[in-house]
C-alpha cells in the first residue's frame, strides 16, 4: 500500500526531470521543510538533473506557506513545476495565483486538512480524505522519504539511504512527531550510524569537544536546537546551508556562532515565560493568549510550548507587527487546536497546522474578537 497521490507525483517528478522542465522546491523555513527539500533536491540531482530555485518564506515578513510574495519574485522561472514541502494544504488563494502564474503545483504535506483541498495539480498528505495508508503522523521528511525511494528504486545506494535517513531521524524528532510506528522505524535507523555520518553538517558535531559532555540522546536534542537557531543568508535558513554544505571546514566556522545564538535564545525564551506566567497566573480564561512587538518571532514556539506545558491550557503567542500579527499555538491532548481556529477563521487570514501544534495569521485590528471566539469556543467544549 501506498500513501494517496505519492505515485502520481513521483511520475509528475521524473517526467519533469526527463523533459528538462524548470523545477523549484518551495519548502517551510523550520527543520522538517528544510530537511524535505535537502532530500528531495539531492534525489533529483541523483537522477541526473538540478533544482532552478529552492525557496523559504521569511515566516514573520511573508507569513507561513506559499505567499503571494513568493510567486511574484519566483515567476521570471515560470513555466515551472513547483513542489511545495511541508507547506499548502491551506493555501487556497495562493495556489490559484500560482496556477495563474504557469506553474505546476505540486503540495506534499502533513497538516491537517481544513475544508477543503487547494486546487493544485497533484495533493499528497496522509491526513486528506480518502486516505487508506494506515499510518498517517509522518512529518514531511518522512513522506518525501518514501518519495525519494520511488524516484531513485535501485539508484538508492545504501549510504545515500542512511544519509536521507539521518535527517528524517532529526526532523521526525524535532518536529515532535509521535515517535511509533514507521517513524520510531525511521528514527531508530536513522540514528544507529549517525555518530559515523559522512554529511559535513552532520560529522562535525559529533567531532566537536562542546558536545562531548552530553550523552547520545542530548547531543542529538542539541543538533536539533541549534538547527532551528534562525540565521538566514540570502534566503537560506541555516540548517539548509548546514546541511548541504560540501566542507567541514566551513561548518566548523558556523557552529561556534551557532551554539553562542542557542544560549541567547534559551535566555529570551526564559524571560518572556517568566513575564507572560505572571499574567496567566492572576488569569481564569481557558486560555493563554499573550502577544508583543518587542518580542523575536523565532522564540514564540518554545514559549507557547512551554507555557501549554505549564498551565495546561491552549496557548496562544503572537508576534505583533505593524498590521497584523503572526502566531503558533500549542494545545493539550483534548483540543484541536486548529478544529479550534476553524470556528473562528473569519477573524484570522490564515491559519493550520497539527491538532496540538499550528500557527495563524491575524490583522490586528482583529485580535480581541478573535482572541474573544476562541475562548467561547473553548468554554463550550
Amino acid at each position: 500500500m501506498m500513501i494517496k497521490d505519492l505515485k502520481k507525483a513521483a511520475d509528475r517528478i521524473l517526467k519533469a526531470v526527463k523533459n528538462k522542465e524548470n523545477i523549484i522546491l518551495y519548502g517551510d523555513n523550520d527543520l522538517d521543510g528544510t530537511t524535505s527539500v535537502v532530500i528531495l533536491k539531492e534525489t533529483i540531482t541523483t537522477l541526473g538533473s538540478k533544482i532552478l530555485a529552492v525557496y523559504f518564506p521569511d515566516r514573520e515578513h511573508e507569513g507561513y506557506g506559499i505567499t503571494e510574495g513568493a510567486l511574484k519574485k519566483l515567476k521570471e522561472f515560470s513555466p515551472a513545476l513547483l513542489v511545495a514541502l511541508d507547506c499548502g494544504i491551506g493555501n487556497f488563494k495562493e495556489i490559484k495565483l500560482a496556477k495563474k502564474l504557469g506553474f505546476d503545483v505540486i503540495v506534499i504535506d502533513h497538516h491537517k486538512v481544513l475544508d477543503k483541498l487547494p486546487e493544485a495539480d497533484i495533493v499528497v498528505d496522509p491526513k486528506q480524505e480518502g486516505e487508506e495508508y494506515p499510518f498517517k503522523d509522518f512529518a514531511t521528511v518522512g513522506i518525501i522519504f518514501k518519495l525519494a525511494e520511488l524516484l531513485l528504486k535501485n539508484k538508492m545506494s545504501n549510504n545515500l539511504r542512511k544519509s536521507f535517513l539521518e535527517l528524517v531521524a532529526l526532523a521526525t524528532i524535532g518536529d515532535m512527531m509521535p515517535q511509533v510506528d514507521e517513524n520510531k522505524e525511521f528514527i531508530d535507523e536513522g540514528l544507529s550510524n549517525i555518530e559515523d555520518s559522512w554529511r559535513p553538517g552532520i560529522k562535525v558535531f559529533f567531532e566537536d569537544k562542546f558536545f562531548k559532555q552530553y550523552d547520545f540522546r542530548q547531543k542529538i536534542s542539541k543538533i536539533i536546537s541549534i538547527l532551528n537557531v534562525r540565521d538566514v543568508q540570502n534566503g537560506l535558513p541555516v540548517s539548509f546551508r548546514i546541511l548541504t554544505e560540501p566542507s567541514i571546514e566551513e561548518v566548523r566556522k558556523i557552529i561556534p556562532e551557532l551554539q553562542i545564538k542557542t544560549e541567547e535564545r534559551k535566555l529570551k525564551i526564559k524571560r518572556v515565560v517568566a513575564v507572560i506566567k505572571l499574567k496567566v497566573l492572576k488569569s481564569t480564561l481557558p486560555i493563554v493568549f499573550e502577544g508583543g512587538s518587542d518580542w523575536d518571532y523565532t522564540i514564540i514556539s518554545p514559549v507557547a510550548s512551554q507555557l501549554c506545558n505549564y498551565f495546561k491550557k491552549p496557548t496562544f503567542i503572537f508576534k505583533k507587527l505593524k498590521h497584523e500579527s503572526q502566531g503558533t499555538v500549542r494545545s493539550t491532548y483534548d483540543i484541536d487546536s486548529v478544529a479550534l481556529m476553524e470556528n473562528c477563521k473569519e477573524h484570522v487570514i490564515t491559519y493550520g497546522g497539527h491538532a496540538q501544534a499550528s500557527g495563524f495569521r491575524v490583522k490586528n485590528e482583529n485580535l480581541e474578537k478573535f482572541k474573544n471566539c476562541l475562548i467561547k469556543n473553548t468554554s463550550n467544549l
